[in-house]
């Protein structure tokens, strides 16, 4: 059975590093990002029109390439973290939570009794058809899926010790844009009322033992982070690598294009 690479790493102490996949419908795209190197795929189905068939197909993608594939679910429905959890997912991302009761109910669905409330569904896809007992696939199962929770509201940044103190919570994750929209200062990413509020999250994390995480836009948003402490680091998406790097290359082409006239 797959081990959770990205988990283990944070295990270890290390910083870990993905993007999102979010607009191009292609298994193909997290075979790229394994091969240069990063630790995670962010696969959103919150804010893309993936359906479970091809979210299955990039998480089969992601683990025979050795990257721990995640999904942000688009709502708290236990059949669907089920099903992706069966489809072969590493970890869930849990957006628009600020509730603990509802964040502990969705914790729990993420393992297995008597830890949590995972039914027992395995299809030979998720264990790599392999043969393992059934306390074998719920021990290594339970271990190497993790749980990401996004913090993005003001609610959720005050009961951040509430929150964070449950059972079961592995990766606090900042989401930036919506932080910034509720703290009133939409897309002002340097404000200092957001720099503060996320900083001092950072500090309830190490307190609770939770791993910091946020997801950003570009490179210098996301080294900034890794410097005040985020161990959890996602930069942009696979259409906004794409369009930057083509327009680099466009652009030396045309450079060089002039030049040569």
């Amino acid at each position: 059975m797959r081990i959770n690479l990205a988990r283990e790493r944070l295990a270890k102490g290390e910083t870990v590093f993905g993007c999102m996949l979010q607009a191009y419908r292609s298994p193909e795209v997290a075979r790229t990002f394994a091969a240069a190197g990063f630790d995670y795929v962010f696969i959103d189905m919150e804010h893309s029109a993936f359906d479970l068939e091809t979210v299955q197909d990039m998480i089969q993608a992601s683990l025979e390439a050795g990257i721990t594939p995640l999904v942000r679910v688009c709502e708290l429905l236990y059949s669907l973290v089920a099903r992706l959890l069966d489809s072969g997912a590493q970890g869930i991302i849990l957006p628009r939570v600020d509730d603990a009761k509802a964040l502990e109910e969705a914790l729990s669905w993420l393992r297995y009794p008597p830890v949590g409330k995972r039914g027992f569904g395995v299809n030979p896809t998720m264990i790599g058809y392999e043969t393992h007992t059934m306390p074998e696939i719920i021990e290594h199962m339970d271990r190497n899926t993790v749980s990401v929770v996004q913090f993005e509201t003001r609610a959720a940044l005050e009961r951040a010790d509430e929150l964070l103190s449950l059972k079961g919570l592995d990766i606090a994750m900042v989401g930036p844009a919506d932080l910034s929209i509720a703290l009133g200062i939409p897309g002002e990413f340097e404000n200092p009322q957001l720099i503060s509020a996320v900083e001092k999250l950072i500090e309830q994390c190490r307190k609770h033992g939770v791993t910091p995480g946020i997801q950003v836009r570009n490179v210098a948003m996301a080294q900034a982070w890794t410097e005040r402490g985020m161990r959890f680091v996602g930069t942009g998406a696979e259409h906004v690598l794409l369009l930057e790097r083509s327009k680099e290359v466009v652009s030396q082409l045309r450079s060089a294009a002039a030049a040569a006239i």
